[in-house]
């Protein structure tokens, strides 16, 4: 096997502060040190997993995002440990939630910038 873990996940956004508004305050990442890379941006830990978020100039392509929360999206997986309490706080947070449910623990989210996230349950 080529990789031991995933080091990090990145997100092209628009705008920085929706962005850390969303990944700090509502999913409760904390911030870690960036280096000046000449691009604005912000680098957050989330468990064992870092998130880059890249400001993106007008001019790069960095594909398209679907229109709304799709699964079948490119997205990150974040594993939780209760589906019903983070599922109530993304409610909370007038996020539009697409889930398949308890039993199978699965629920998707966008970010601001319309970057698509699932929450996966760890427990069966």
């Amino acid at each position: 096997m080529i990789s031991e873990a995933v080091h990090h996940v990145s997100f092209c956004i628009p705008e920085l502060a929706p962005s850390l508004h969303f990944y700090q305050e509502i999913l409760g990442f904390e911030p870690i040190e960036r280096p000046s890379m000449g691009i604005d941006g912000a680098w957050l830990q989330a468990g064992n997993t870092q998130i880059h978020l890249i400001v993106a100039p007008e001019s790069a392509d960095v594909g398209s995002k679907p229109g709304k929360t799709n699964p079948l999206a490119n997205h990150c997986a974040f594993a939780i440990d209760d589906y019903e309490k983070t599922r109530d706080h993304l409610k909370q947070h007038g996020l539009e939630i697409v889930e398949t449910g308890v039993e199978r623990g699965q629920m998707w989210v966008s970010d601001p910038a319309g970057n698509v996230l699932e929450f996966i349950s760890s427990r069966p």
